[in-house]
């Protein structure tokens, strides 16, 4: 290391990437993290390493997809401007991937620091994390985004119900029309209209779902009951079927957010697919793919944290945050959440769900699981308030008959249409590598 004219010259560092096998190197990298209060995240897919002159890890920091995690500096060269380099490096790495819209969570300690290198924040959960972005606009542009395609959505959905109700008026009346010109003598001999005056209330009566829904997206946003629903369908069951329901029974209007991030064994075009055909039968639903705001647990970072119950934590008071900007662009005061019977870390975060929401005028709707009757293997629930032989329908059974080929119960777990593709030749590459993962609960 050099200096001129007051300025640190690196000479004798250096960086490089660090591969899975370089159990040195990564030793010293863990060791590192610890040392600055965190914790090697399980998810990356990129890590680097600023090595001194004795081949000693100084700095390092790593990607997964769209985001930079696991920053640090050692103690002994914090001032030098070695992060400054390790993020250089990192982003060179993500736009050489294609990615250039680029996330990072930090401490709130560091957010003043990473805003002077061009990060915005997103939303930050006090005195823990702070989620940011390299794009001032990034998160308005998605907020603006959300109400533009809603807009768009509700006008469509509008034109198709009342489209729908002409043919229904226009047969109606046709039928009707017949029905009085074969009648009309008999009618006329009786002076009795009764049958036809009750034809015709039909024909002017909202008695239709489309009718009703058609109504109801044509009031002001403050009078429209409007919730919302955040899935991620890996693949769409039964259970997602029912809770979907329900929510768009008892509302207006349903926001349906389907995670976008592929961090599944089924990809996403797949999911979504399934989604909108195993809801095309409901009229008010409007849907959005995630983006990248809406994360899901599976790659929510924890490396901030002391214990999976802290991180479950952090993951749902985040997802709050970032959920009520969401939530007053789009007029939304319901939330609706599957209940977790068996996963204690899921349980925590419907419970930070339930406490905070409403704290900021939003409902949290926790819904109880839709249930399949063990038919095949008669096992016994000891489950509270579970009847005996009976289990909650979930992704993670479904991917679970998927890998043993027990369609069988397949079909008491899934609608028709995520049966239909799974009896598909086009599910093959996917059957396959669910069958080629060796557990496929938490995936």
């Amino acid at each position: 290391m050099t200096k001129k004219g007051g300025e640190i010259i690196m000479s004798d560092y250096f960086i490089t990437e660090v591969s899975t096998s370089a159990s040195d190197t990564n030793e010293q990298i863990v060791t590192l993290l610890e040392t600055e209060g965190i914790h090697k995240d399980k998810n990356l897919d990129y890590t680097c390493a600023m090595f001194d002159e004795d081949m000693q890890v100084i700095a390092t920091g790593s990607c997964f997809s769209n985001t930079l995690r696991c920053l640090a500096v050692s103690s002994a060269h914090q001032g030098e401007g070695l992060m400054n380099q390790i993020l250089t490096h990192l982003i060179s790495v993500q736009f050489s991937r294609g990615n250039t819209h680029l996330f990072l969570y930090t401490k709130c300690s560091s957010a003043p620091f990473f805003a002077d290198l061009g990060f915005y924040e997103i939303a930050n959960i006090k005195n823990q994390i702070v989620f940011m972005e390299n794009k001032r606009n990034g998160f308005s542009s998605y907020l603006e985004k959300l109400e533009q395609d809603s807009a768009m959505q509700n006008a469509k959905l509008l034109e198709t119900i009342i489209s729908k109700d002409n043919l229904l008026v226009k047969e109606k009346t046709t039928k009707l029309s017949t029905f009085v010109s074969e009648e009309k003598c008999i009618l006329l001999a009786e002076e009795k209209n009764t049958e036809s005056a009750d034809a015709l209330s039909k024909v002017s009566k909202p008695n239709t779902l489309t009718e009703s829904s058609a109504a109801n997206l044509q009031k002001t946003p403050g009078s429209v009951k409007t919730a919302a629903l955040v899935i991620n369908a890996n693949p769409f069951t039964l259970g997602h079927q029912y809770l979907v329901e329900k929510a768009a029974r008892e509302n207006d209007i349903l926001h349906l957010f389907i995670v976008e991030e592929d961090a599944s064994l089924i990809p996403f075009s797949i999911r979504k697919r399934l989604v909108l055909e195993g809801t095309s039968h409901l009229p008010n639903i409007i849907y959005h793919d995630s983006g990248p705001y809406i994360i899901s647990k599976a790659t929510f970072p924890g490396y901030f944290q002391k214990d999976e119950q802290a991180v479950m934590e952090s993951h749902a008071e985040l997802d709050l945050a970032v959920f009520i900007k969401i939530a007053e662009t789009l007029h939304i005061t319901k939330r609706y959440i599957g209940e977790e019977p068996f996963s204690e870390t899921t349980g925590i975060y419907n419970k930070v769900m339930a406490e905070k929401l409403p704290e900021n005028g939003i409902d949290c709707i926790i819904v109880p699981r839709k249930q399949y009757i063990d038919t095949e293997n008669k096992r016994k629930n000891d489950t509270k308030d579970m009847p005996s032989h009976s289990f909650p329908i979930s992704a993670s059974t479904v991917r679970q008959a998927i890998k043993e080929e027990n369609f069988t119960l397949l079909k008491q777990l899934v609608p028709e249409t995520t049966l239909q593709y799974f009896e598909s030749e086009e599910s093959i590459p996917v059957i396959k590598k669910i069958q080629a993962t060796k557990d496929v609960i938490h995936h």
